[in-house]
């Protein structure tokens, strides 16, 4: 629980700085930052397995099967992210393309954080 809350606060900060370097990132402040990473922190636990499952058939497998299951990952945060930015008026993204590069963001930096603390 503590490690989830931790990532949800790491992952405010993140996208707080990803979206002051990038212009068309829009987030209102911390609290909204808090709030949208729970919102994608949900979101993902609820529905990337059922994103995956779809993306995988979509590609017949190719990514999975070639070892490069993590852009299927990449791609679900990024429509997760597209979901969060419907869900919440706090937070805009312009496109697709800064969505998947927030995902990006967030996939490094989370795997960063997790080898050094965990």
């Amino acid at each position: 629980m503590i490690q989830w809350l931790l990532h949800i606060v790491i992952d405010a900060g993140i996208l707080l700085l990803a979206a002051k370097m990038m212009s068309k990132v829009e987030l209102k402040g911390f609290k909204s930052a808090l709030i949208v990473a729970l919102i994608i922190g949900v979101l993902s636990f609820l529905l990337s397995w059922l994103l995956t499952a779809v993306l995988n058939i979509a590609t017949l497998g190719l990514f999975y099967f070639l070892g490069l299951g993590f852009i299927i990952r990449i791609i679900v945060n990024a429509i997760i992210i597209e979901i969060a930015d419907r869900v919440s008026k706090d937070f805009t993204t312009v496109g697709f393309l800064p969505s998947l590069w927030l995902a990006i963001i967030l996939a490094i930096v989370g795997g960063i954080v997790d080898a050094i603390l965990f």
